[in-house]
């Protein structure tokens, strides 16, 4: 197997504490779907998947070499990202980090939900951050094709990324609901999130593998 599963487990782990932390995507999408609907928040939600993949084929292309070729550059971002994930889990400790309040929107047409899906992924810094820092780290050279794997880990975020997304475009209101009255699953979520990404952020800082050419 290219990719060894407790990689892909570890990334999907991390991508899942990440897009239920309140973001860009998240605010978007939920304000999307209650202004104007499912079908407006689907359309805006494959945009934001077509931002993630932009993303993961700039990361495949050739941020292993660059790292591998000059690794300061790769200690830095792997520091920025442990940084970032640190600062979500202390955002995510929060009262009210769980409680995201959809914005007014005027209704707009399928091309421009779309554009703006897109343009709200790309805009993201917890993406550029992900593939930049994190996912090399799961990259093991022994396996070959450095390039593929960082791909197959980004697909493995992708799937997790849309599909919890998909479930805050269709579940927008009462979810929203749902955690307004009930604190102490709003409590529970906050603490689970928050030990996830701050585990995975230390583990990150204190990791000393240096990346290789692919």
């Amino acid at each position: 197997m290219l990719v060894s599963f407790s990689a892909l487990a570890a990334i999907a782990v991390i991508a899942f504490g990440m897009v239920i932390t309140p973001g860009p995507n998240m605010i978007y999408l939920v304000s999307r779907s209650v202004s104007q609907g499912r079908r407006a928040g689907l359309i805006s939600l494959m945009g934001v998947g077509v931002g993630f993949l932009i993303y993961l084929a700039a990361a495949a292309a050739g941020i292993a070499t660059v790292f591998a070729l000059v690794p300061q550059i790769y200690l830095g971002l792997k520091l920025a990202g442990a940084a970032y994930l640190l600062w979500l889990a202390w955002t995510a400790l929060r009262p009210g980090s769980t409680l995201f309040t959809p914005l007014p929107m005027t209704p707009d047409g399928p091309r421009k939900l779309f554009g703006m899906g897109v343009l709200t992924c790309l805009l993201n810094p917890k993406i550029a951050i992900l593939y930049v820092s994190l996912l090399p780290q799961f990259v093991d050279p022994s396996r070959g094709h450095v390039g593929l794997q960082s791909f197959l880990l980004g697909l493995a975020q992708i799937a997790v990324g849309l599909t919890v997304n998909a479930l805050f475009v269709l579940t927008a209101g009462s979810l929203a609901t749902f955690l307004a009255t009930r604190p102490t699953w709003s409590r529970i979520h906050r603490y689970l999130t928050a030990t996830a990404l701050a585990t995975f952020a230390l583990k990150l800082a204190t990791d000393r593998t240096r990346p290789a050419l692919p």
